[in-house]
């Protein structure tokens, strides 16, 4: 769904979007979208802003990640609000130095005649992952001698000894503390 400047101009729009798996791009994040994610809110131009957009919503879904420890599948409900603002990007590009208060800082940037609601959708999805993608707060890992999940059977290898290479270097930063 495009948000057209122009509409908003008139009246404020409200939408109520579903996309598919697959309809978002997450391929390239790692990601895999299990259910459809349900985006729903009004985007509206505020007066006397010189095209400021206001975008306020709420989205939910779940999406799929590989483990950061084990690689298993991890997957995560996510459900998040959001309150956004937009300038026109010509409003960025001036070239001279602009002072900004702390709110302004949460400002993004629109080019053309308006937004692609589904590049919101993404970006604030992107946002409400955890930082570590875990398919349980427990999880062992993997091995890093044998590479077995220890989350299914446990490991019994033994830990390599470092490279002989380089005790110099380990000498050097325990003789400089």
């Amino acid at each position: 769904m495009f948000l057209n400047i122009k509409d908003m101009e008139v009246r404020k729009i409200h939408f109520a979007e579903s996309f598919e798996p697959g309809e978002l791009d997450l391929a390239e994040r790692g990601l895999r979208q299990i259910t459809a994610l349900d985006a729903e809110g009004t985007a509206e131009l505020l007066e006397n802003t010189g095209n400021q957009v206001r975008i306020q919503g709420q989205f939910r879904g779940e999406v799929e990640a590989d483990c950061d420890r084990c690689l298993q599948p991890a997957r995560f409900w996510l459900e998040e609000r959001f309150d956004l603002f937009y300038r026109p990007q010509a409003d960025a590009a001036s070239g001279e130095e602009i002072e900004i208060d702390e709110g302004e800082a949460e400002i993004a940037f629109y080019q053309g005649l308006g937004l692609e609601l589904k590049d919101v959708v993404l970006e604030q999805l992107m946002l409400a992952l955890p930082m570590q993608t875990l398919c349980r707060p427990d999880c062992r890992g993997t091995c890093p001698v044998c590479g077995g999940n220890r989350n299914e059977t446990p490991c019994e290898c033994q830990a390599r000894p470092g490279d002989d290479r380089w005790s110099a270097l380990k000498n050097l930063a325990i003789r400089n503390q």
